[in-house]
């Protein structure tokens, strides 16, 4: 892949901007990760970091002044980000985490007082924009936030997606529209609100029972919702919605109205009238545009405990999805086993993993599409943590070592998300020991027995002590939340240590989560081990209710890459409990060759 210089786009791009900025008089402008409703992963209307920047990665924060860009990311993206911005002027800035804001403490150190700094307050999180404000004004720092230099200077910028709306509907929607509405109205009045608006994507799809194709992998549409006690307006552009859909949304007593009217709505909202708005889940910009005289009320948005927590119908259609996602996964490993076996093959690829695990689950009823960007990443590509092979840059597999494959589906009945490593040719001893390290990390926390309300934060540590143990680390959370036919990524659950420890990341009946620890060794090999869990009661007594974690996802671990010596009695135990589950489930919607593997791989220790 040839190498970025300074006369690519990018140079010309950065030189606009500073154009642009001297114009409105600006000495920083912050292009974010982000557009009006928070997403993680973005339209291409909002994809102005990466336009800017040449860094694909989901988090990072961009920041030009007159003589300086730069891109602040994670651990997670630190290769991807040297490899994609080598040969421009633009700087990696590295910081512990994605919810890091070592960004504002560069403005604040970095600015002088009377220069001024800005951002589009429609893409920026209002308790974002509160801590970037105060830390500026403490300096002596202007921060505008009425400016959208972007579309001063992207000419060919991509306008709102166009993909029509669908209903999700019964058996796999188990609640009905017009019950999400009620409950989430009897939670504005417990909050003392009148109003309810929401703008994050995942909120609305769930309120309304609908799903779109707006935002690569997650099946979400752009809008914004407004609730009030007798009906609802949701506001997304034109021609999204059929006849058909509106005069069904109107029996619940929901209106369509045009996407570019949600600002206005609020500013118009009668005075003395009472809000509720989430200060973590809607932009400076929404929050600008309600009045004075209207007061609002800060809490989380009563949609997203509503959704964490699976009810027992959509965990039951969890667990079909996963035997189907499974009996995909025996299908694939088999043919990659197969092919990898055989002296005659054509090169294989990177490429081809994404595409033949893809087609495995297009096969299945249900399947919609990927959960995410299939990351398939031989030796040292497995280091990088969200790798991405391309058709310019990619591994072939050949030779000897470890192969790691992090993929997951939608269906109708579920989201999946699931990594295994698997052992190409011949592997060494520290293959065998890393990858065994990780899979007792996995399996101490799938094992764990714990209060109910315990914050997810809290548990990360159980599955890093016997890396810890070791003198290892890895730079990424343990654990996210998952949504049902959702985001891959859902909260508020999370097991990391960068996250707070706050009253929404508790513990809760129902909640789906990961559980991904993993060993990297940079220019060498990457391992992680990834099943989703489900939050069960697991008994009450003198100290309260207590959770377990009930494994999701069935597909085998590859012993072949185990080091028998550093397993103790009870986690073999574990292991061939696991296996003996997902061989008895998995059975029944496998046959051939796909069900020979799995018996294969399924057998005991």
């Amino acid at each position: 892949m040839s190498t970025p210089t300074n006369t690519s786009p990018r140079a010309g791009r950065l030189q606009a901007l500073r154009a642009a900025m001297a114009r409105h008089g600006i000495d920083a402008y912050i292009v974010p990760s982000s557009d009006p409703h928070l997403s993680e992963y973005l339209p291409r209307r909002w994809q102005g970091r990466e336009w800017m920047s040449g860094f694909t990665g989901s988090v990072g924060t961009f920041i030009a002044t007159a003589d300086f860009a730069g891109v602040w990311t994670d651990g997670r993206y630190w290769t991807q980000a040297e490899t994609e911005l080598a040969g421009s002027e633009i700087a990696l800035m590295k910081i512990p985490s994605g919810a890091s804001l070592l960004h504002i403490d560069w403005l604040a150190a970095t600015m002088r007082p009377g220069q001024t700094v800005a951002v589009d307050a429609r893409v920026l999180g209002l308790a974002v924009e509160r801590l970037l404000r105060d830390a500026l004004t403490a300096r002596g720092v202007t921060l505008r936030t009425d400016l959208d230099l972007l579309d001063e200077i992207w000419s060919e910028r991509p306008g709102l997606p166009t993909d029509a709306l669908y209903e999700h509907v019964a058996p796999h929607a188990t609640m009905a529209r017009a019950g999400k509405l009620a409950a989430t109205r009897a939670a504005m009045k417990a909050l003392g609100a009148e109003r309810h608006f929401l703008s994050t994507l995942d909120d609305i799809a769930y309120l309304f029972n609908l799903r779109g194709a707006d935002v690569p992998f997650n099946p979400v549409f752009v809008a914004h919702a407004l609730v009030e006690g007798d009906g609802a307006t949701l506001f997304v552009a034109e021609g999204k919605a059929s006849t058909e859909l509106q005069a069904r949304l109107r029996e619940d007593g929901v209106r369509l109205a045009s996407y570019d009217d949600a600002a206005a709505a609020l500013a118009a909202l009668p005075a003395g009238s009472t809000l509720l708005l989430d200060p973590r889940r809607v932009t400076a910009g929404m929050r600008q545009a309600v009045a004075e005289n209207v007061k609002v009320v800060e809490a989380i948005n009563p949609t997203t405990f509503a959704k964490s927590r699976k009810t027992d119908a959509e965990a039951a259609h969890v667990r079909a999805t996963m035997e189907q996602d499974g009996a995909a996964l025996c299908e694939f490993f088999a043919w990659l086993e197969a092919t990898l076996a055989d002296p005659q093959r054509a090169p294989l690829t990177e490429l081809t993993i994404d595409e033949q695990i893809t087609a495995a689950r297009a096969r299945r009823p249900g399947f919609v599409s990927p959960s995410f960007g299939t990351i398939a990443g031989f030796n040292a590509n497995g280091a990088i943590m969200h790798y991405r092979a391309t058709p310019a840059s990619h591994a072939v597999i050949e030779g000897d070592g470890l192969l790691l494959i992090d993929s997951g589906g939608q269906y109708l009945g579920g989201t999946t998300d699931i990594t295994r490593v698997v052992p190409v040719g011949q592997i060494t001893a520290d293959h065998r020991r890393d990858f065994t390290l990780v899979l007792k990390g996995m399996m101490a926390l799938s094992s764990t027995q714990f209060p109910r309300g315990t914050k997810g934060p809290m548990l990360d540590a159980i599955a890093r002590a016997p890396i810890w143990a070791a003198g290892v680390d890895y730079g990424h959370g343990t654990g996210h939340g998952v949504g049902y036919f959702m985001n891959v990524h859902e909260g508020p659950q999370v097991i990391s240590p960068s996250a707070a420890p706050d009253p929404h990341t508790a513990m809760e009946p129902g909640m789906i989560t990961s559980i991904e620890p993993g060993i990297y060794k940079p220019g060498r090999w990457g391992i992680r081990i990834e099943n989703l869990v489900l939050n069960v009661p697991a008994g009450a007594g003198e100290f309260g209710e207590f959770l377990r974690f009930e494994t999701l996802t069935l597909c085998p671990i590859d012993t072949r890459c185990l080091d028998l010596d550093l397993l103790q009695p009870h986690e073999k135990a574990w292991l061939n409990d696991y296996h003996a589950q997902v061989r008895a489930r998995l059975s029944p919607h496998v046959s051939g060759t796909a069900r020979e593997w799995l018996e294969l791989r399924t057998r005991a220790l």
